[in-house]
């Protein structure tokens, strides 16, 4: 584990840096994590957060398809919110565990 400063409230990260304490996010933190990633978030980044720490606190499992079907974006939609590997930016961001859908 390796620590990291967001919004100054030191985090424990992982290897990756995904939040360990998932309790620790914050909107702040969730700004610093995408600017590091290249891109700032706008509201429909942060209801599109919102679903995703939603799913995970009720140990649903995140799929493309679901935050398609999310009502905050589409999935073409998704991959232009966050470029490149969305869902992994995505729940990064969200300050949850990468889904073990993604290498």
């Amino acid at each position: 584990m390796a620590e990291k400063i967001y919004a100054g409230v030191k985090v424990q990260v992982d290897q990756e840096g995904y939040l360990i304490d998932t309790n620790q996010w914050t909107k702040e933190i969730a700004k610093e994590i995408a600017k590091e990633e290249g891109f700032e978030l706008t509201e429909t980044h942060f209801a599109i957060i919102k679903f995703i720490r939603e799913k995970v606190a009720k140990g649903e499992a995140l799929t493309l398809r679901s935050i398609g079907k999310s009502g905050a974006t589409d999935i073409k939609g998704f991959y232009q919110l966050f470029p490149g590997a969305p869902l992994k930016k995505a729940t990064k961001c969200a300050g949850v565990p990468k889904p073990s859908s993604c290498i």
